[in-house]
């Protein structure tokens, strides 16, 4: 894991900003975490949606054709979430992974509820789970197996930096 420094001239200290190179790079380096440890999934699992450009990006690095999605609500908005998260369907059919060995996927671990919640759902039926994410925050409940940075600042993802585009109807 690298730790953000904050006293970084060039950074803003209350953010952090990942842009879609430096994206690409961060998975290769958390992938070559994962490789270099000698335990290699079966399966990698999204935690929908900040999970989804990450798992991808990982399967392609770990040459894992296998990929999945569990939905998970948690944030309802910038600092504003649900009591406790909650997984939405359609769901991943638990029957198929069984017996696999699984790394789920997420952009960062905030709380760490969201992934610790996926990690005891699909434990209770696979060979082994572990949890990789982009960001580890030291706040976080758990700390996830591989991590590609630890900070404690807010994090600007290139696929949620903007808004929706324009002359989407409202939901």
């Amino acid at each position: 894991m690298t730790e953000v420094n904050p006293t970084d001239a060039t950074a803003d200290p209350d953010r952090e900003v990942l842009g879609w190179e430096q994206f690409g790079d961060a998975t290769r380096e958390l992938a070559e975490s994962v490789a270099l440890g000698g335990w290699l999934p079966d399966l990698v699992v999204a935690v929908a949606r900040g999970g989804l450009t990450v798992a991808g990006a990982l399967a392609y690095a770990l040459g894992v054709k296998n990929c999945g999605a569990i939905n998970v609500e948690f944030y309802t908005g910038v600092d504003d979430r649900l009591e406790v998260p909650v997984v939405l369907p359609p769901s991943l059919n638990l029957l198929d992974v069984s017996g696999l060995d699984v790394l789920v996927a997420d952009d960062v671990a905030d709380t760490g509820h969201t992934l610790r919640l996926v990690k005891e759902v699909l434990a209770q039926h696979v060979s082994s789970v572990r949890t990789a994410v982009l960001y580890h925050k030291p706040r976080s409940v758990i700390t996830p197996d591989y991590a590609w940075r630890v900070t404690d600042r807010w994090i600007n993802f290139p696929w949620s930096d903007r808004p929706p585009v324009a002359g989407l109807p409202p939901r």
